[in-house]
Protein backbone atom coordinates (compact mmCIF):
# COMPACT_ATOMS: atom_id res chain seq x y z
CA UNK A 1 0.00 0.00 0.00
CA UNK A 2 1.39 3.56 -0.63
CA UNK A 3 1.88 5.64 2.34
CA UNK A 4 2.71 9.14 2.88
CA UNK A 5 1.76 12.24 1.40
CA UNK A 6 1.48 12.83 -2.24
CA UNK A 7 2.52 15.05 -4.80
CA UNK A 8 0.39 16.19 -7.77
CA UNK A 9 2.39 17.81 -10.84
CA UNK A 10 1.41 21.13 -11.21
CA UNK A 11 0.82 23.18 -14.81
CA UNK A 12 0.49 20.06 -16.53
CA UNK A 13 -3.51 19.30 -16.33
CA UNK A 14 -6.01 19.91 -13.50
CA UNK A 15 -4.99 19.14 -10.37
CA UNK A 16 -8.29 17.61 -9.45
CA UNK A 17 -8.02 15.26 -12.67
CA UNK A 18 -4.53 14.48 -11.62
CA UNK A 19 -6.16 13.10 -8.32
CA UNK A 20 -9.37 11.59 -9.93
CA UNK A 21 -6.85 9.62 -11.80
CA UNK A 22 -4.71 8.92 -9.13
CA UNK A 23 -7.68 7.43 -6.51
CA UNK A 24 -9.38 5.59 -9.92
CA UNK A 25 -5.41 3.94 -9.25
CA UNK A 26 -5.90 3.20 -5.98
CA UNK A 27 -9.52 1.85 -6.07
CA UNK A 28 -8.30 -0.82 -8.83
CA UNK A 29 -5.88 -1.46 -6.77
CA UNK A 30 -7.88 -2.12 -3.89
CA UNK A 31 -6.37 0.60 -1.57
CA UNK A 32 -9.63 1.77 -0.34
CA UNK A 33 -11.44 -1.78 0.75
CA UNK A 34 -11.63 -0.72 4.26
CA UNK A 35 -13.33 2.51 3.81
CA UNK A 36 -12.62 5.80 1.76
CA UNK A 37 -10.80 8.63 2.57
CA UNK A 38 -12.82 11.92 3.47
CA UNK A 39 -12.79 15.32 1.98
CA UNK A 40 -9.89 16.64 4.85
CA UNK A 41 -7.99 13.56 4.42
CA UNK A 42 -7.75 13.92 1.14
CA UNK A 43 -6.69 17.46 1.09
CA UNK A 44 -3.93 16.59 4.00
CA UNK A 45 -2.36 13.60 2.02
CA UNK A 46 -2.29 15.30 -1.56
CA UNK A 47 -1.90 19.34 0.13
CA UNK A 48 -4.43 20.20 -2.65
CA UNK A 49 -7.77 22.64 -2.04
CA UNK A 50 -11.05 21.01 -0.90
CA UNK A 51 -12.50 22.59 -4.13
CA UNK A 52 -9.98 20.01 -6.14
CA UNK A 53 -11.32 17.37 -3.82
CA UNK A 54 -14.54 17.45 -4.28
CA UNK A 55 -14.46 18.21 -7.63
CA UNK A 56 -12.22 14.37 -7.94
CA UNK A 57 -15.32 13.16 -5.72
CA UNK A 58 -17.82 14.85 -7.93
CA UNK A 59 -16.65 12.68 -10.78
CA UNK A 60 -16.31 9.31 -9.23
CA UNK A 61 -20.06 9.83 -7.66
CA UNK A 62 -21.14 10.43 -11.68
CA UNK A 63 -19.46 7.16 -12.22
CA UNK A 64 -21.14 5.30 -9.33
CA UNK A 65 -17.97 4.50 -7.52
CA UNK A 66 -18.28 6.78 -4.76
CA UNK A 67 -21.28 7.61 -2.78
CA UNK A 68 -21.16 10.73 -0.59
CA UNK A 69 -24.04 12.98 1.08
CA UNK A 70 -24.33 16.29 2.36
CA UNK A 71 -22.04 16.41 6.05
CA UNK A 72 -21.60 12.30 5.56
CA UNK A 73 -17.83 11.04 4.73
CA UNK A 74 -17.94 9.82 1.27
CA UNK A 75 -17.69 5.93 0.86
CA UNK A 76 -17.46 3.08 -1.76
CA UNK A 77 -20.89 2.24 -3.42
CA UNK A 78 -22.36 -1.46 -3.70
CA UNK A 79 -21.14 -2.47 -7.43
CA UNK A 80 -24.53 -2.13 -9.46
CA UNK A 81 -25.89 -5.70 -10.67
CA UNK A 82 -26.73 -5.80 -14.37
CA UNK A 83 -29.96 -7.89 -14.57
CA UNK A 84 -31.53 -9.42 -18.13
CA UNK A 85 -34.28 -11.59 -18.31
CA UNK A 86 -34.31 -14.96 -19.64
CA UNK A 87 -35.79 -15.29 -23.21
CA UNK A 88 -35.63 -11.65 -24.33
CA UNK A 89 -33.72 -9.88 -27.01
CA UNK A 90 -31.93 -7.27 -25.01
CA UNK A 91 -29.41 -4.37 -25.83
CA UNK A 92 -26.27 -4.93 -23.21
CA UNK A 93 -25.72 -1.23 -24.13
CA UNK A 94 -29.40 0.12 -22.98
CA UNK A 95 -29.03 -2.78 -20.02
CA UNK A 96 -26.26 -0.73 -18.38
CA UNK A 97 -27.31 2.83 -19.06
CA UNK A 98 -30.92 1.81 -17.55
CA UNK A 99 -28.68 0.58 -14.67
CA UNK A 100 -27.90 4.46 -14.06
CA UNK A 101 -24.63 3.43 -15.29
CA UNK A 102 -22.47 5.48 -18.23
CA UNK A 103 -21.78 2.84 -20.60
CA UNK A 104 -18.86 2.99 -23.18
CA UNK A 105 -16.33 0.70 -25.09
CA UNK A 106 -12.87 0.14 -25.78
CA UNK A 107 -12.76 -1.33 -29.77
CA UNK A 108 -10.39 -3.73 -29.45
CA UNK A 109 -11.09 -4.99 -33.30
CA UNK A 110 -13.15 -4.19 -36.32
CA UNK A 111 -12.17 -5.84 -39.63
CA UNK A 112 -13.40 -8.09 -42.08
CA UNK A 113 -11.97 -12.04 -41.65
CA UNK A 114 -12.85 -15.41 -42.66
CA UNK A 115 -14.17 -17.41 -39.74
CA UNK A 116 -15.49 -20.89 -41.42
CA UNK A 117 -16.90 -22.44 -38.05
CA UNK A 118 -18.82 -18.52 -37.33
CA UNK A 119 -19.91 -18.18 -41.35
CA UNK A 120 -21.50 -22.19 -40.69
CA UNK A 121 -22.99 -21.29 -37.86
CA UNK A 122 -24.65 -18.34 -39.90
CA UNK A 123 -25.51 -20.28 -42.60
CA UNK A 124 -23.24 -19.01 -45.16
CA UNK A 125 -19.98 -20.66 -47.17
CA UNK A 126 -16.95 -20.71 -45.00
CA UNK A 127 -14.79 -18.58 -46.90
CA UNK A 128 -17.75 -16.73 -46.49
CA UNK A 129 -16.32 -12.29 -45.23
CA UNK A 130 -17.38 -11.15 -42.03
CA UNK A 131 -17.27 -8.55 -39.76
CA UNK A 132 -15.60 -8.45 -36.81
CA UNK A 133 -16.47 -6.20 -34.14
CA UNK A 134 -14.43 -6.81 -30.64
CA UNK A 135 -14.82 -4.63 -27.78
CA UNK A 136 -14.29 -4.40 -23.90
CA UNK A 137 -17.73 -2.92 -22.36
CA UNK A 138 -17.63 -1.08 -19.20
CA UNK A 139 -19.95 -0.06 -16.90
CA UNK A 140 -19.17 3.23 -15.29
CA UNK A 141 -15.11 2.66 -14.84
CA UNK A 142 -15.29 -0.95 -14.77
CA UNK A 143 -15.41 -3.30 -17.44
CA UNK A 144 -18.16 -5.63 -17.49
CA UNK A 145 -17.50 -7.95 -20.49
CA UNK A 146 -15.45 -9.09 -23.40
CA UNK A 147 -18.35 -8.44 -26.67
CA UNK A 148 -16.97 -10.53 -30.02
CA UNK A 149 -19.70 -10.23 -32.49
CA UNK A 150 -19.17 -11.46 -36.15
CA UNK A 151 -21.86 -10.48 -38.64
CA UNK A 152 -22.22 -11.43 -42.72
CA UNK A 153 -19.87 -9.05 -44.52
CA UNK A 154 -22.24 -8.53 -47.34
CA UNK A 155 -25.38 -7.22 -44.84
CA UNK A 156 -22.95 -5.20 -41.92
CA UNK A 157 -20.03 -3.59 -44.33
CA UNK A 158 -21.20 -0.17 -43.53
CA UNK A 159 -20.69 -1.21 -39.65
CA UNK A 160 -16.95 -0.69 -40.61
CA UNK A 161 -17.06 3.04 -40.63
CA UNK A 162 -18.83 3.49 -37.45
CA UNK A 163 -16.97 4.33 -34.44
CA UNK A 164 -18.85 2.06 -31.33
CA UNK A 165 -17.16 3.22 -28.58
CA UNK A 166 -20.22 4.62 -27.20
CA UNK A 167 -22.71 3.55 -29.68
CA UNK A 168 -25.46 0.52 -29.72
CA UNK A 169 -24.48 -2.04 -32.34
CA UNK A 170 -28.33 -2.64 -33.02
CA UNK A 171 -29.47 0.40 -33.42
CA UNK A 172 -26.38 1.11 -36.02
CA UNK A 173 -27.11 -2.25 -37.71
CA UNK A 174 -30.77 -1.37 -38.14
CA UNK A 175 -29.82 2.41 -39.38
CA UNK A 176 -27.25 1.49 -41.43
CA UNK A 177 -27.70 -2.06 -43.20
CA UNK A 178 -31.74 -2.09 -42.76
CA UNK A 179 -31.21 -5.30 -40.48
CA UNK A 180 -33.35 -5.40 -37.52
CA UNK A 181 -32.96 -8.42 -35.08
CA UNK A 182 -36.49 -9.97 -34.11
CA UNK A 183 -35.26 -13.46 -32.26
CA UNK A 184 -32.75 -15.82 -31.82
CA UNK A 185 -31.11 -18.00 -29.64
CA UNK A 186 -29.13 -18.00 -26.65
CA UNK A 187 -26.71 -20.23 -24.81
CA UNK A 188 -25.36 -18.99 -21.32
CA UNK A 189 -23.18 -21.15 -19.36
CA UNK A 190 -20.65 -20.83 -16.38
CA UNK A 191 -16.89 -20.42 -17.16
CA UNK A 192 -13.77 -19.61 -16.02
CA UNK A 193 -12.09 -17.04 -17.48
CA UNK A 194 -8.53 -17.12 -19.18
CA UNK A 195 -5.64 -15.18 -17.74
CA UNK A 196 -5.82 -12.79 -20.24
CA UNK A 197 -9.48 -12.46 -19.88
CA UNK A 198 -9.30 -11.62 -16.27
CA UNK A 199 -6.79 -9.18 -17.26
CA UNK A 200 -9.03 -7.52 -19.17
CA UNK A 201 -12.28 -7.65 -17.05
CA UNK A 202 -9.68 -6.82 -14.27
CA UNK A 203 -10.78 -9.44 -12.07
CA UNK A 204 -9.41 -12.10 -10.23
CA UNK A 205 -8.89 -15.86 -10.80
CA UNK A 206 -11.42 -16.53 -7.65
CA UNK A 207 -13.96 -14.37 -9.48
CA UNK A 208 -16.35 -16.73 -12.68
CA UNK A 209 -17.87 -15.56 -15.56
CA UNK A 210 -20.80 -16.35 -18.09
CA UNK A 211 -20.30 -17.42 -21.50
CA UNK A 212 -22.84 -16.37 -23.76
CA UNK A 213 -23.32 -17.35 -26.92
CA UNK A 214 -25.96 -15.78 -29.09
CA UNK A 215 -27.23 -17.08 -32.91
CA UNK A 216 -29.41 -13.81 -33.69
CA UNK A 217 -31.89 -13.40 -36.70
CA UNK A 218 -33.90 -11.42 -38.58
CA UNK A 219 -37.04 -12.53 -40.42
CA UNK A 220 -36.14 -15.48 -39.20
CA UNK A 221 -32.25 -15.35 -41.28
CA UNK A 222 -29.31 -15.69 -38.72
CA UNK A 223 -27.44 -12.05 -39.17
CA UNK A 224 -25.15 -12.48 -35.78
CA UNK A 225 -22.88 -14.66 -34.15
CA UNK A 226 -21.98 -13.41 -30.59
CA UNK A 227 -19.47 -14.39 -28.24
CA UNK A 228 -19.70 -12.74 -24.63
CA UNK A 229 -17.71 -13.24 -21.30
CA UNK A 230 -19.42 -11.54 -18.74
CA UNK A 231 -18.74 -11.04 -14.82
CA UNK A 232 -20.30 -13.10 -12.82
CA UNK A 233 -19.76 -10.78 -9.84
CA UNK A 234 -21.79 -7.89 -12.27
CA UNK A 235 -24.81 -9.86 -13.99
CA UNK A 236 -27.21 -11.75 -13.83
CA UNK A 237 -30.14 -13.76 -15.59
CA UNK A 238 -34.21 -14.39 -14.20
CA UNK A 239 -36.80 -16.11 -15.55
CA UNK A 240 -40.46 -15.98 -14.66
CA UNK A 241 -42.20 -19.23 -14.18
CA UNK A 242 -45.26 -20.93 -13.00
CA UNK A 243 -46.89 -24.04 -11.80
CA UNK A 244 -49.23 -24.49 -14.93
CA UNK A 245 -46.11 -23.07 -18.08
CA UNK A 246 -43.10 -24.09 -16.33
CA UNK A 247 -39.74 -23.12 -18.00
CA UNK A 248 -37.59 -24.88 -20.84
CA UNK A 249 -34.50 -25.65 -19.38
CA UNK A 250 -31.78 -27.13 -22.53
CA UNK A 251 -29.74 -29.93 -21.43
CA UNK A 252 -27.84 -30.66 -24.79
CA UNK A 253 -24.44 -30.77 -24.64
CA UNK A 254 -22.63 -27.27 -24.36
CA UNK A 255 -20.45 -25.98 -27.02
CA UNK A 256 -16.97 -26.53 -26.84
CA UNK A 257 -14.84 -23.31 -25.96
CA UNK A 258 -12.50 -23.53 -28.44
CA UNK A 259 -15.27 -23.35 -31.22
CA UNK A 260 -16.25 -20.22 -29.90
CA UNK A 261 -13.57 -17.78 -29.07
Amino acid sequence: MDRGPRTLRRGVEPLWAQLLADLRRRLADGQFADSFPGELALVAEYSVSRHTVREALRRLREEGTVVAARGRAPRLAEPVEIEQPLGALYSLFSSVETAGLIQRSVVRTLDVRADGVVAVRLGLEESTPLVYLERLRMAGEAPLALDRVWLPGHLAAPLLDVDFSHTALYGEYSRLCGVRLTGGREHIRAVIPTPAEQHLLAIGSDVAAFAIDRLGCSAGRPAEWRHTIVRGDRFAVTADFSARAGYHVDMSTPIARKDVI
